[in-house]
């Protein structure tokens, strides 16, 4: 399994136990939320998308969603989602479970400002009903990022709109 994967990854550095089995399914900010005790803009939730020849993630804020004009201004071409079928297939999670951690060689990783006003987020381990919680800076260490990028809005008043 996937979470599997991830738990092994944070094993070798000491942080196994940081990854958690939820009793209920945390497939949405909401779900997560709820089980974990915290607010929905406090889950770092992964979306996975098409970027010319390879599938990228963006980690974001709970309370975050992607500003298409943002995104096109930063990666020059229009946001297309990985479809939930191929999400295993393609970033190496199943939908529910998608996070940055163990993902598939050329999936690039990128982290999204809207987390940085947290010092700690809980995100999903690889399946709909693990969990983890981290530091941002754990995050950007243990996440292989590429860098951070502002392609988000509704987090804060976005005055571009």
């Amino acid at each position: 399994m996937s979470w599997e994967n991830v738990k092994a990854y944070f094993e070798q550095y000491g942080m196994g136990d940081k990854v958690r089995i939820q009793d209920h399914i945390t497939d949405t900010v909401e779900h997560a939320a709820q089980e974990i005790g915290c607010e929905p803009a406090r889950i770092a939730k992964t979306m996975s998308f098409r970027l010319k020849d390879h599938p990228i993630v963006i980690v974001m804020a709970g309370d975050a969603r992607v500003h298409n004009a943002k995104y096109k201004a930063k990666f020059h071409e229009k946001a297309a989602m990985v479809r939930g079928d191929e999400l295993e297939e393609l970033i190496g999670h199943p939908p529910g479970g998608v996070c940055p951690f163990c993902v598939k060689e050329d999936v690039e990783v990128y982290l999204d400002v809207s987390m940085k006003r947290f010092t700690d987020l809980h995100a999903a381990a690889g399946s709909p009903e693990a969990t983890i919680n981290l530091t941002i800076e754990e995050l950007e260490k243990y996440s292989g990022m590429k860098e951070w990028v502002d392609v988000c809005k509704d987090w804060q008043e976005d005055v571009s709109e």
